[in-house]
C-alpha cells in the first residue's frame, strides 16, 4: 500500500438503521466460518465514527483511554459484542414473524436502561434536543446511540419492513424501503448476483 493510501473499511453501512448495521458487524454469519468484524475496540471505534454514532473526537479520546486502560476497553468490546448479537437475535425473529427470544430482549432492555442515564434535554437555538452526557468518559458510549436506534425501530411500524437477506450465507438485516417492499437482498451487487450467478449454473448443470 502506498504512503497516504487509506486502507478499505471492513464495515458496510446499507440497513438503513444504525442499529442494523451494527448487528451487521459479522460476516457470513449463518456459515459454519462467521467473520468476526469487530476484532478490537478500536475496530469497534472506528465502527462508531464510520457508522456516525460517535464523533472523531471522542474515537480518539477512547482510544487513548483504551491504550492506558485495556481491560476495560476490553470489556466493553465484550458488553458490545453481546449486545449486537442481541439485536441481531431480536430483529431476525421480528423479520421471521418469530416471538422475541426473551434473553436477548433482556440484554437490549438493560442496554437502553443504560443508555438513558446518559442522555439529556438540552435548549439550543430557540428549540430543545437530545444530548448524549460526557460520552468521551465511557467505554461504552459507542453503544448508546446503537441501543437507541435499535428500540426506536423496534417500536415503530417500520419493524414490518426489517429484512434478512436472502442469501443463506449472508442472512444481514436491512430495513426495506424500497416502494414495494420486495428488496430480498442486503445489496444486489453481492448477494442479489452471486443468488443469479448460482441459479444459472444449476440451470446450466441441469441442462
Amino acid at each position: 500500500m502506498s504512503q497516504g493510501s487509506a486502507a478499505k473499511s471492513p464495515f458496510e453501512f446499507l440497513a438503513g438503521n444504525p442499529g442494523l448495521d451494527f448487528a451487521n458487524t459479522v460476516n457470513s454469519r449463518s456459515t459454519a466460518h462467521p467473520e468476526e468484524l469487530l476484532t478490537d475496540y478500536c475496530r469497534l471505534l472506528q465502527w462508531g465514527e464510520e457508522a456516525g454514532v460517535i464523533t472523531k473526537k471522542t474515537a480518539e479520546r477512547l482510544s487513548a483511554a483504551g491504550q492506558v486502560a485495556p481491560g476495560r476497553a476490553q470489556a466493553s468490546l465484550r458488553n458490545a459484542i453481546v449486545l449486537r448479537d442481541a439485536i441481531y437475535d431480536v430483529f431476525s425473529a421480528a423479520a421471521q414473524r418469530q416471538s422475541a427470544p426473551g434473553a436477548q430482549l433482556a440484554v437490549l432492555n438493560q442496554a437502553i436502561c443504560d443508555a438513558s442515564k446518559h442522555r439529556q434535554i438540552v435548549y439550543d437555538h430557540q428549540q430543545f434536543t437530545w444530548e448524549w452526557i460526557c460520552p468521551d468518559g465511557s467505554f461504552d458510549s459507542v453503544l448508546w446511540p446503537v441501543a437507541r436506534a435499535a428500540v426506536d425501530l423496534l417500536t415503530s411500524e417500520e419493524l414490518t419492513y426489517v429484512r434478512l437477506c436472502a442469501a443463506d450465507t449472508c442472512r444481514w438485516l436491512f430495513l426495506d424501503t424500497t416502494k414495494n417492499h420486495r428488496r430480498r437482498w442486503c445489496e444486489m451487487k453481492t448477494c442479489g448476483n452471486r443468488s443469479k450467478a448460482k441459479r444459472y449454473y444449476r440451470r446450466q448443470r441441469a441442462d
